[in-house]
């Protein structure tokens, strides 16, 4: 159970993350509920920016399930190729679609009936319903919001689904859908990978992991 003082603590992570970035939201590109189940999908083991080049074409050739179905296996694929892993993904792309065809392309609001379908998780499902149906089910966790957990000391877990029971015990679930963009973006201008630019952090004072006080690279 998480104490009052790391809850407050993280309110004031989130405090800061808010004011440096104020514009932060979904990076995927859509304009629908499927196109983001969809692009979810293409961004396993991909980077956004990727994706969304890769959905500014699909996007414009494919508008339904209907669509995704039409078209060959071997069309699809080579049309997602370049996300990586485009085999499993097209098949799970064209299961999704075989399944909402059926319900005339409507994408489920629920975790359970998500994650019934084919090649999605909790990541993908907590996207879909927070981004495209404002539902607060849960934190996304991908590998900006994994590392900076860790490292501002919200979560000693290494595994998605661990770090995600810490993070809602911790964050309000007003922020559960802005705290993975927050993060993601931290990660991306300055809580980097390799390099983390702490001497330019938002978050120093209350990061353990701070070069700047340990002397050392965050682990």
């Amino acid at each position: 159970m998480a104490s009052q003082d790391e809850k407050a603590r993280t309110r004031k992570i989130i405090a800061r993350l808010r004011k440096a970035y104020p514009d932060a939201k979904c990076s995927l590109n859509h304009s629908n509920p499927l196109e983001l189940l969809i692009a979810t999908i293409l961004s396993a083991q991909c980077t956004d920016e990727r994706v969304n080049i890769v959905t500014a074409e699909l996007f414009r050739k494919y508008h339904s399930c209907a669509d995704y179905l039409k078209v060959s296996t071997s069309e699809l694929q080579d049309d997602v190729r370049t996300t990586g892993f485009f085999r499993n993904k097209t098949k799970s792309i064209q299961g999704v679609c075989t399944i909402l065809v059926e319900q005339g392309d409507r994408v489920p609001k629920t975790m359970e009936e998500l994650l019934k379908l084919p090649g999605v998780a909790r990541k993908t499902a907590n996207v879909v319903l927070g981004n495209a149906y404002g539902i607060a089910s849960g934190v996304v966790v991908d590998t900006h919001v994994s590392r900076l957990s860790q490292r501002l000391g919200l979560t000693v877990n290494k595994q998605p689904e661990k770090i995600e029971r810490d993070l809602v015990e911790l964050v309000p679930k007003k922020d559960w859908i802005d705290f993975s963009h927050l993060l993601i973006y931290h990660g991306r201008r300055i809580c980097k990978a390799r390099k983390p630019l702490c001497e330019k952090c938002e978050l120093e004072r209350y990061c353990p992991s701070s070069r700047i006080k340990t002397g050392e690279e965050p682990a």
